[in-house]
């Protein structure tokens, strides 16, 4: 399935919100990205532009697991199977992604529905694009990096350093890359995932789901045959711009820092192309980020015990916290589970251990497990002084230095199992008791009836 016609299926299953009155592209879009976040948007009419545009769309693991037509549950378990097993590329001729051809002389950023978020912004942002670039050896990798739009044809773009800053270096600090929007959700997925360098992350969206790529135009690089927009261009360190204020997954403001240049040579697209708006902040930028993490601690945590599931959670900022569920052996068994999560996801900040009985992905359940089964003094494991994330505002900075914390909500072994258990009311079928409102009316008017006789 391609972007578009995800679209289209959330829109036949009426859980698409369309707007069609006109709305502009500077703060009146993601205003109302985020006052129905959690729900599928399709702009009709952007004021600035002819494009339409789509927010929200991948904002809840439903959305996700719809889109594969899996159980939420099983999403993890796929995720898992991808990164272990990953498929080579299905390489095609042609491809709708460059059925308009937008030459470097006419390009005019302007003209895309490049959206501004907040009054902090730096500029008009790109935040759904995943890049593509190729180095000599190594191959290609595929990573997200927001792009601020600087004029009509050339961009900021954040640029952390991992494969792509070592990529830049590499290539003397420029190569030619391609940056894709309106992508299907196994790209979006695969592209936030950290694979050993090397590891060409559409290798991971091909075990997700069947797709085509295409060589790009102008770059040296594969790109989905189905995304709606690729932009292509020079990314170069050797010429830095500012690059901020931008408002970050936490929801707290990123500083501005010098940064790359794009220089964009060529925008192809698809015929009546719709653009992806990923909500900084929001629901879908939180799943799209978080959850390919969860495959990652859960390939750790089943070295030291057995893993049942894992769910970086939503309240967590879905990058700074996790729930792990565990079949647990022993007490000091968890303490290697904490570990182990940590290891599989290095930014995270603080990891909730729970049993099997307790569902990873309903936080009044972990709540809950916290208030009855934990004993701070014997259960919480500190480790003063790590690396952390730069996406916490608490940590020190530049060095991201932070304490991490495991919280072992499990029960202790040696106690009664029914102590710690909640108790359950019996079952019964609800219908036979309550009165349903169709029959409620025909009671009323029968009462009536009576009445007036």
């Amino acid at each position: 399935m391609d972007f578009r016609s995800f679209i289209q299926k959330l829109d036949k299953s009426k859980e698409l919100i369309k707007v069609s009155k006109p709305v502009s592209k500077r703060f009146e879009a993601a205003a109302i990205l985020k006052a129905l976040d959690g729900k599928p948007v399709l702009f009709e009419n952007i004021k600035e532009s002819q494009f339409k545009v789509a927010g929200n769309v991948f904002s809840s693991k439903h959305y996700i697991a719809d889109y594969f037509g899996c159980d939420e549950r099983d999403l993890i378990k796929i995720m898992v199977n991808a990164l272990n097993k990953p498929k080579e590329l299905n390489i095609i001729k042609k491809s709708p992604c460059q059925d308009i051809i937008v030459e470097e002389k006419d390009v005019d950023l302007d003209k895309l529905p490049i959206l501004r978020h907040t009054k902090i912004d730096g500029g008009n942002y790109i935040t759904s694009g995943v890049f593509i670039a190729k180095d000599k050896e190594l191959g290609m990798n595929a990573s997200f990096h927001r792009c601020m739009q600087l004029d009509k044809k050339t961009f900021s773009v954040r640029v952390c350093e991992r494969n792509l800053y070592e990529f830049l270096q590499r290539a003397s600090g420029e190569l030619n890359v391609a940056v894709c929007i309106g992508n299907p959700a196994s790209v979006l997925l695969a592209g936030a995932t950290s694979p050993p360098i090397g590891q060409f992350e559409f290798e991971i969206a091909s075990a997700l789901e069947s797709f085509g790529v295409v060589k790009a135009q102008f770059a040296d690089v594969y790109v989905p045959s189905s995304s709606e927009f690729i932009i292509e261009g020079t990314l170069t360190m050797n010429e830095l711009a500012n690059e901020g204020m931008f408002l970050d997954l936490t929801g707290t403001r990123d500083f501005v820092r010098k940064q790359p240049i794009l220089k964009v040579k060529r925008i192809t697209h698809r015929k009546n192309a719709i653009w992806h708006a990923l909500l900084p902040g929001g629901n879908e930028h939180g799943l799209l980020m978080g959850m390919p993490r969860e495959p990652t601690i859960f390939s750790e945590v089943s070295k030291v015990a057995k893993c049942l599931n894992v769910n970086i959670t939503q309240g967590g900022c879905s990058w700074l916290h996790a729930v792990v569920q565990v079949q647990k052996e022993s007490d000091e068994q968890i303490k290697r589970v904490i570990e182990a999560a940590f290891k599989g996801h290095s930014s995270l900040k603080h990891v909730f251990v729970v049993d099997a009985d307790i569902d990873a992905n309903n936080m009044q359940e972990v709540e809950w497990a916290f208030a009855t089964r934990l004993q701070g003094d014997k259960q919480i494991h500190i480790f003063p002084k790590q690396k952390g994330s730069s996406l916490d505002p608490s940590a020190e900075h530049p060095s991201r230095i932070t304490c991490k914390v495991g919280f072992d909500l499990t029960i202790p072994m040696g106690r009664d199992k029914a102590d710690f258990t909640k108790v359950n009311y019996e079952r019964i079928e609800l219908d036979k008791y309550l009165v349903k409102k169709d029959e409620a009316k025909q009671r009323r008017k029968r009462v009536s009836g009576r009445k007036t006789r």
